[in-house]
């Protein structure tokens, strides 16, 4: 799980912002994205339906070129049009030990932008019949406190209102295998509190992750991870996104490094070095190399391409029917106007909503939907644009870069 600041910004504050970290498709009644992803190695021929700082050679182009030249990003950005791609670069290295190069078939590390997976496996299941959304925690769940168990419901959780309060977790401890994670994080969900009365608005809960993942697991006799690989990545084609665990990730060459800048200037590898945190005192020393695999319900790995197929998937039918992918992103309650760390960073959403596992917001007259993660030595983000056939996907391996920067230059580009 992603950490609660990114480098003195307020991560949940980043979260819920219209456009920064965005997380989902669109609103209730809005256009999905429905064309399938098809590569291109240049730009379709509508460029009129083509901004030009999109394209090679582009503002958006120039700009990411630059950071990578000074250092301050390594990673794979990709501007996907109705299904083509526009613009893909990728910079840096995948592993420095090994001498391998960042590029679009390489996985990176999600965090919080692997979390609408959850969301769409309970919907998955809704369609089927197998759960409704007025389900309360008890219906699928046996351990927890009787009031959360009868009032809990699986619409709360989704949808970020469930007055749940989740014990701090420990940050310092390395997990050795799929059954500790598990274990774990079963029990943590467990020991998880009511602090406010069902429907009321959740500053990013881990139970409210957690459960769910769990409710996945009680009906269909599967891993949360089985689960989301065969019914998610599979149906959708995404042949380089798992949940990898850590041995896979010291070894396999697709899926890149995280590094994490150190006090004294250095970077250091977060899979290789799990002695080694953050300086920033947030971090509290968390690692996301001590993880074996990531929590159920949170993060997994993912090339650029295949977050674009997920984006495609989400619209087409392929994951979802049309009514259960607009129930995914339908507007659920509002959320409040952007402020703090990130004022003026980025230009504000005209309205921002929480929908399931994810905000939609609307910024210059469009819905601007997605998902991002940060973790120490990586940040991820996929910004789908409804209303004109743009997916945007940033992906990276180091943790000193301007984020939310790329993330505004990414819609400027698009949007103008």
């Amino acid at each position: 799980m992603d950490s609660d600041f990114v480098r003195g910004i307020d991560r949940r504050r980043l979260l819920r912002w219209g456009g920064l970290a965005t997380a989902g498709v669109a609103a209730a009644g809005a256009q999905l994205v429905d064309t399938p992803p098809v590569h291109a190695d240049s730009a379709p021929t509508d460029l009129k339906a083509i901004p030009p700082d999109t394209r090679p050679g582009g503002a958006y182009d120039r700009y990411v070129a630059k950071l990578a030249a000074e250092d301050k990003f390594s990673g794979v950005v990709l501007l996907s049009h109705r299904g083509r791609t526009v613009l893909s670069r990728s910079y840096g290295m995948a592993d420095k030990e090994k001498e391998i190069r960042n590029h679009e078939g390489v996985a990176f590390n999600l965090s919080s932008a692997g979390k609408p997976f959850g969301a769409v496996a309970i919907l998955q299941l809704a369609q089927q019949g197998k759960v409704t959304l007025s389900d309360s925690v008890g219906t699928h769940l046996t351990g927890f406190a009787k009031e959360i168990a009868e009032k809990v419901t699986i619409h709360h959780l989704l949808s970020g209102t469930s007055g749940l309060n989740t014990p701090q977790e420990d940050l310092q401890r390395v997990f050795q295998s799929r059954d500790e994670v598990h274990e774990f994080y079963e029990r943590w969900a467990r020991q998880s509190e009511l602090v406010a009365a069902p429907g009321t608005p959740t500053d990013h809960a881990g139970a409210e992750v957690a459960i769910p993942a769990l409710i996945v697991e009680a009906v269909t006799g599967m891993t949360y991870w089985d689960y989301v690989e065969e019914h998610i990545f599979g149906r959708c084609g995404m042949t380089g996104t798992a949940f990898y665990t850590r041995p896979q990730w010291l070894t396999d060459k697709h899926i890149a490094h995280s590094y994490m800048r150190q006090a004294d200037g250095s970077r250091v590898d977060a899979v290789r070095n799990l002695d080694k945190g953050s300086p920033d005192p947030y971090q509290l020393g968390k690692n996301p190399g001590r993880y074996f695999i990531d929590p159920p319900g949170d993060g997994g790995f993912a090339t650029a391409p295949d977050l674009v197929r997920f984006a495609h998937a989400l619209g087409d039918g392929t994951v979802l029917d049309r009514p259960y992918a607009e129930l995914l992103t339908g507007a659920k309650i509002p959320l409040a106007p952007q402020g703090g760390g990130l004022a003026g960073q980025a230009a504000p959403a005209d309205a921002s909503f929480a929908a399931y596992m994810m905000p939609v917001n609307l910024i210059k007259g469009q819905w601007v939907n997605g998902r991002a993660g940060v973790n120490p030595g990586s940040f991820a983000s996929w910004n789908i644009y409804p209303a004109t056939g743009w997916v945007g996907v940033i992906l990276g391996n180091y943790d000193d870069v301007p984020f939310p920067e790329i993330i505004q230059q990414e819609m400027q580009a698009i949007m103008g």
